[in-house]
């Protein structure tokens, strides 16, 4: 039975769609696949390892044959996310993904050195901002307002959970992004050396004007 597209809780039997979609969209919004030896890297950083550790903050938009074409998803407690993915997620992908010997010298070693270091994710500057999130969405439903429904619905579950307010982290040569966040209310928090990301944030509570 066929139904209009609708963003519902994620469900495990989604984690190979979700492994697709952040393949897919990884590089600056774009396919990772022409550039990375082994782009399930970034699965492996970004997406796999909040459905693993907090399944009830991951939401999927459904295409309505039962298939994620889009998902948000993250933390409601940065440190304790960073404690936990230590603790339990590496333990589970370390082997496939060992640590680079030396500092890194091809992409997928920069990215590999990002999952051995998760305490990356904790930024005294966006300590007032204690959740964090990602969010992806295939090409094809993109500029259709999904987007905008699966921040909405990802924030009123950290609002419903008493999280007064969220930051992600994005590359700042992704312009479209940066648009799409500035629409939805996110502002700029100054991180020194921020490298080629830029930290950015928001409340959780507000969300009419979404």
């Amino acid at each position: 039975m066929t139904s209009s597209p609708a963003i519902r809780p994620y469900r495990p039997e989604d984690r190979a769609a979700l492994d697709d979609i952040c393949v897919r969209t990884a590089h600056n919004g774009q396919d990772s696949r022409p550039l990375y030896a082994d782009p399930g890297i970034f699965p492996t950083n970004f997406a796999a390892p909040y459905a693993h550790l907090e399944p009830e903050l991951a939401f999927v938009l459904d295409d309505g044959h039962g298939r994620a074409v889009g998902y948000i998803l993250g933390t409601a407690d940065t440190p304790g996310f960073v404690q936990a993915f230590r603790a339990k997620w590496l333990l589970l992908v370390a082997d496939r993904y060992p640590e680079p010997a030396g500092p890194p010298s091809t992409p997928d070693e920069a990215m590999i050195a990002l999952l051995h270091h998760p305490e990356r994710m904790i930024v005294p500057e966006v300590a007032a901002y204690p959740a964090h999130l990602h969010i992806d969405l295939l090409p094809a439903w993109q500029g259709r307002g999904h987007g905008r429904e699966l921040m909405r619905t990802f924030l009123r579950a950290l609002h419903d959970r008493g999280v007064a307010a969220a930051h992600l982290c994005m590359v700042t040569a992704n312009t479209p992004a940066r648009a799409f966040y500035d629409r939805l209310g996110f502002h700029e928090i100054e991180v020194p050396d921020p490298g080629p990301v830029t930290y950015l944030g928001r409340t959780t509570g507000e969300l009419d004007s979404l």
